[in-house]
């Protein structure tokens, strides 16, 4: 896959289907748009996924922006997916200013765009003026078709990343697994912590997420994961670890059942399944301890009792 970023100076020259959007979260809303997009590939155009490199509009109460889906994460499941070029438009003022039917024209020839694949919901262009029946309307001034896809619902909801990120902000990690089409899953290095785990004969592998992904609420998780090829079930802590003095920052700590190899300076994908709990503070580490044995235990029993 070849990514395109940071520049308007793009051109592909081969003729192209593509989609437009957002894609925070690639979830089974956008399922119909890929598949659409492989179907032109099939008649040989090539697959590309167009967006822009503003983020997602700030969570209440968090002054940063989050995403569901940091850039690396994107760019491997595009790639996995088997899309052909992922472009990245900076959101300029003469982007943001530009006309529809200019938004369309760029796209035409500099894109080589021959198919569009867009949702009922699709706007585009300056002021958001250009919507779906637009591109309809000019699709034979310049050549191309266009493909409108229906919405996905779930219980009678539109299926978005807005729906995730409010049973994300729940801790409902099987809602969000189902309305992703896969696990919710965070992604990096495995650096040396503390060793309080360690001590208290539960040792884990410990990460600092990316400053730009979305966690789920504070507490303890069954997750697996994986680090290149080897799978591993475990319990997983993000949070801030209360019960240990001094300032913590958050931080993801996995517990693997049964495992305990060095994986320091590793890459590893925590993969979430469900919420055991809400982070706590315990009145001493004996009383962490515990807690962190039942909750391997009801880790153990999950794994037991799902299909995974």
């Amino acid at each position: 896959m070849r990514y395109i970023a940071n520049t308007t100076n793009f051109n592909i020259e081969e003729p192209t289907v593509i989609s437009l959007g957002k894609f925070d979260g690639i979830h089974r809303g956008h399922e119909l748009l890929l598949k659409h997009l492989t179907l032109g590939k099939k008649e040989g155009l090539a697959k590309v996924i167009f967006t822009f490199d503003t983020p997602p509009r700030r969570n209440i109460g968090d002054g940063e922006a989050k995403v569901l889906t940091t850039n690396p994460e994107k760019m491997q499941m595009f790639q996995t997916l088997g899309i052909d070029y992922l472009v990245e438009c900076p959101f300029t003022k003469e982007v943001m200013c530009m006309e529809p039917e200019d938004f369309l024209e760029l796209l035409v020839k500099k894109l080589h765009m021959s198919r569009v694949v867009v949702g009922e919901d699709f706007r585009f262009g300056h002021q958001r003026r250009g919507d779906y029946q637009m591109l309809q309307q000019l699709s034979r001034r310049y050549g191309y078709q266009v493909v409108v896809v229906k919405k996905m619902q779930d219980e009678g909801r539109d299926i978005s990343s807005t729906f995730v990120r409010e049973e994300l902000a729940r801790g409902n990690i099987q809602k969000v697994n189902h309305l992703l089409g896969y696990r919710y899953f965070i992604t990096g290095a495995v650096l040396h912590g503390k060793k309080i785990g360690r001590t208290l004969g539960i040792p884990t592998i410990n990460q600092i997420p990316p400053k730009e992904k979305l966690l789920p609420p504070n507490g303890v998780y069954v997750t697996e994961v994986s680090v290149g090829e080897r799978r591993y079930k475990g319990v997983t802590n993000i949070g801030r670890k209360p019960t240990i003095q001094g300032e913590n920052p958050i931080g993801v700590e996995t517990h693997l059942l049964d495992v305990e190899e060095d994986l320091y300076d590793q890459l590893a994908t925590v993969e979430f399944f469900c919420r055991i709990r809400g982070e706590q503070k315990f009145p001493s580490l004996a009383c962490l301890q515990r807690q962190m044995e039942e909750d391997i235990v009801y880790s153990r029993k999950f794994f037991r009792t799902n299909v995974t």
